[in-house]
């Protein structure tokens, strides 16, 4: 079975970088068997009905600024699978989930820029899936949950956003990490390797700094859609964890 995974985007200007975790990404398809398609929740898509992105071939959006022109230059000129994306809104219905599909919108940075590092022949069919940060976490958890199955296709199920994601506290210059972030995500590790998700989905209120590392929810609630696919086995891996900025998290997790 085809685990899911989160994946931190971190900055736009990531997909330029040379690190320890972009290098875990760029190293990522030769450690794991080439998906039949990639679905993908970004934390840059929020839609309040889920939608479902399926265009013929997803053009792509620079949902960013001030940063540099090679960046603007990019492309990642993935397809869609019309048959898959019909089959990801049957499941989403069959769970009672309402869904609609959108043909027209391109890929935002928190897809494409995870997705170049990953294959960046894009040469695998992609479904892009917004989220929507006004359902509650267990909600968040079983729209991953309604998807598990796709596993067993052989289909990469990938979460991005980002655990730690505040970007009024960032320091630019910082080497170093701020302690509240290490305790947020060591809480955070915690509850996901001992599969606690009633502690998860009221991390809010019990999890130490959340609301400095999770001002707003959209990009936290990868995370959940991501684990919520890994429902039937109930395994987590952290995979990497590092920081930029002081505190924005770049994590990976694997969910089997």
């Amino acid at each position: 079975m085809m685990p899911s995974y989160f994946f931190a985007h971190g900055a736009p200007s990531i997909v330029l970088e040379d690190n320890a975790y972009t290098q875990l990404l760029k190293k990522f398809k030769e450690q794991t068997p080439k998906p039949k398609a990639i679905v993908l929740f970004s934390a840059h898509w929020e839609e309040k009905v889920q939608a479902i992105g399926a265009a013929e071939t997803f053009e792509t959006i620079y949902d960013f600024g001030g940063f540099q022109d090679e960046l603007y230059q990019m492309t990642y000129p993935a397809a869609s699978d019309r048959a898959l994306s019909g089959l990801v809104q049957s499941l989403f219905a069959k769970h009672g989930i309402q869904s609609v599909i959108n043909e027209k919108r391109g890929l935002d940075h928190g897809a494409w820029a995870v997705l170049k590092l990953l294959y960046p022949d894009a040469d695998i069919p992609v479904i892009a899936l917004s989220v929507n940060r006004y359902l509650s976490n267990e909600q968040q958890y079983q729209i991953g949950q309604a998807l598990g199955e796709l596993r067993e296709q052989d289909v990469l199920i990938i979460g991005s956003g980002g655990t730690v994601h505040n970007l009024r506290k960032l320091n630019w210059r910082s080497q170093g990490v701020d302690e509240w972030a290490e305790q947020f995500d060591n809480w955070l590790q915690n509850k996901l390797e001992s599969w606690d998700t009633e502690a998860l989905f009221q991390y809010h209120e019990q999890a130490p700094y959340a609301q400095e590392a999770v001002p707003t929810s959209e990009h936290f609630i990868p995370l959940l859609l991501a684990m919520g696919s890994g429902d039937a086995n109930r395994q987590a891996k952290l995979v990497h964890r590092s920081y930029q900025y002081g505190n924005l998290s770049l994590s990976c997790w694997q969910f089997n």
